[in-house]
């Protein structure tokens, strides 16, 4: 499928893999934003599910295998270059915990690493990738919060 000027959106899938106060970012090897901090992700590939595309993008990218919780994010990104529509996808975002797996980054990524929430600021992340995370860290802070209440 044609990625650079499409004849449709494309889907994608995003996984945001927190452990502790860290999140898991990539460094993203091509277009579009090739070189900047990202959420782990890609295409979705054709018969593919939601939850096996997020599994199959973060081990191909991070080398972890990863357990997709919950879709906490559906959005767009659509870039033109003045004349047409070069890059047009939709992204599903999941949150997610690891499972496995070694650290290492996939052929298509620069570099892989697990980022301490506080210096996130230090990475050059777009602003809708850091509002995904920042969900994501929500998600988890609400859902210890309900365990928590239902202990007592």
């Amino acid at each position: 499928m044609k990625r650079e000027y499409p004849s449709h959106p494309i889907v994608g899938v995003g996984g945001v893999v927190i452990r502790d106060n860290f999140v898991l970012l990539i460094r993203r090897g091509r277009e579009p934003l090739k070189g900047q901090w990202s959420i782990p992700g890609g295409m979705l590939e054709l018969g593919e599910s939601l939850n096996d595309g997020v599994k199959r993008e973060v081990l191909e990218e991070t080398g972890l295998k990863v357990r997709p919780l919950e879709a906490i994010a559906v959005l767009d990104r659509v870039e033109n270059n003045g004349k047409r529509v070069q890059y047009h996808y939709v992204i599903i975002d999941y949150v997610c915990r690891p499972a496995g797996g070694r650290l290492k980054a996939g052929s298509d990524v620069l570099d892989a690493r697990w980022v301490d929430r506080r210096d996130l600021s230090a990475y050059k992340i777009t602003p809708k990738a850091a509002d995904v995370i920042a969900d994501a860290f929500n998600w988890f802070a609400k859902r210890k919060k309900a365990s928590s209440r239902k202990t007592r």
